[in-house]
């Protein structure tokens, strides 16, 4: 199978499930060539990145209505389109040719003639830098060049105005963003994690501000990676870890990870707290807490007891906990950059989530103790599901108050509230609220 073959299956499943196809890119690409295998996975994160732009370029030169085509000769247009745009290295003849020879393989046999004349049609215009610009007003044009929904798009410009928006847009799209490693500083180092990486073929190096963190590219599927089998490393990216720097958990703590699959901020938590003390790592999804077992097992961490439990429950006991790791199911439009299918969920499909986010926090905040520290945290950028949330449960909650607190590469957080950045930090778009239990 190429990598052509494998984005196109795995576009299809993206279809059917609206979900990143993980899997069927990892099915289809386990015994590729690593160069084969990441050009597979670049063009399906590609096309999920500019979708929406794939799809005016195709209508603008398509005599029949995208609505009416067969959906699989729309993936075919949409990943030759991708190609023709945006990878330059490729050239415009490969990827009409190999799109015309998907649709005579995969689609309609009709289609193969259809599929050539539009794809000959955009290579020549963008060979002659005539593309079709977007039209509409500015929410739209952004929405149509960035291949973010309108409506989300202008979420972010009421946040960051246009012009950051736009940043922020970029920064979503970013072709190449790397992974990055956290070293378990438990049974490794730094350069001893790099030097193992480098053997494996990685190309790794230090991350800039963030100690003991490694930025990996090309490091294909990491858990085939020495580094990652022996326990030294693991995957999470600075803005996790720095949440769980800002709760402060110290060595011989009582911590409560309260929504912890698959266990990154246990993890952090553990090596922080130097594998001493006690940290309960709950999840309500029970098939989830086998990640963390596996992961606290590879990673030689012996302070973690999993419990399937829902965070928003608040069960006795009560008030005894040093520690709560509040990280609430969100949106995600803060990880948009490394999982570009979660731009296109509706309004309506995060509308609820507040609600969820309120009732997990007041659920989690029993098990503090007096002095003990509630940090909440999503992994996304809405106020709706940040600074609301957190405000309406201080309004509820007398007790607890907003703690201030510094972070490496960051600075000081005077009002104990932080949202990071893509196109700021170069994180995870992510939020971190630091509270205590005065009572």
């Amino acid at each position: 199978m190429t990598a052509r073959e494998a984005a196109l299956r795995a576009l299809g499943e993206y279809r059917r499930t609206k979900t990143w196809p993980d899997n069927t890119l990892d099915k289809f690409t386990n015994n590729m060539p690593r160069r084969e295998a990441a050009l597979a996975k670049r063009l399906v994160g590609g096309v999920l990145q500019n979708m929406l732009l794939c799809d005016y370029y195709a209508a603008g030169f398509s005599s029949i209505g995208l609505k009416k085509l067969e959906p699989r000769v729309l993936d075919i247009l949409r990943l030759s389109i991708y190609q023709i745009v945006f990878l330059t290295k490729i050239p415009h003849n490969a990827s009409v040719s190999e799109g015309a020879e998907l649709a005579s393989k995969f689609a309609n046999p009709r289609a193969t003639g259809f599929v050539n004349a539009i794809l000959r049609k955009m290579a020549e215009a963008e060979e002659k830098g005539k593309l079709p610009e977007p039209a509409g007003g500015a929410l739209q044009k952004l929405s149509i060049k960035y291949s973010h929904p309108e409506w989300l798009v202008g979420e972010f410009c009421a946040l960051l105005g246009e012009r950051g928006a736009e940043e922020l847009l970029k920064a979503n799209n970013a072709a190449d963003t790397p992974a990055t490693a956290q070293v378990n500083t438990l049974s490794s180092n730094a350069d001893k994690a790099l030097a193992m990486l480098k053997a494996d073929g990685v190309e790794v190096k230090k991350h800039e501000w963030l100690e003991d963190c490694l930025v990996l590219r090309g490091a294909g599927n990491i858990k085939k990676l020495r580094a990652f089998k022996d326990g030294c490393i693991y995957i999470q990216d600075p803005a996790a870890r720095l949440a769980v720097m800002a709760a402060g958990p110290k060595p011989g703590d009582f911590v409560i990870d309260g929504c912890a699959a698959p266990g990154g901020k246990s993890f952090a938590a553990a090596i922080a707290m130097k594998n001493t003390g006690r940290i309960a790592a709950f999840d309500i999804h029970a098939a989830r807490l086998s990640l963390i077992v596996e992961g606290a097992l590879r990673m030689g961490i012996k302070i973690i007891d999993v419990f399937e439990k829902d965070a928003a429950a608040g069960q006795a006991p009560h008030n005894y906990a040093d520690v709560v790791l509040a990280d609430v199911p969100c949106s995600g439009f803060g990880v948009i950059r490394k999982k570009p299918e979660i731009r296109y969920k509706t309004e309506r499909e995060v509308s609820g989530l507040p609600d969820i986010q309120q009732r997990i926090l007041a659920g989690l905040s029993a098990y503090v103790r007096p002095g003990g520290t509630l940090l909440y945290s999503t992994c996304s950028v809405l106020e709706r599901e940040n600074e609301a949330v957190v405000g309406a449960f201080l309004d509820g909650h007398k007790e607890f108050r907003t703690d201030g607190f510094s972070l490496p590469g960051v600075g000081n957080s005077s009002s104990g509230l932080l949202t990071l950045w893509p196109h700021i930090h170069g994180t995870d778009g992510f939020f971190i609220c630091k509270m205590i239990r005065e009572l």
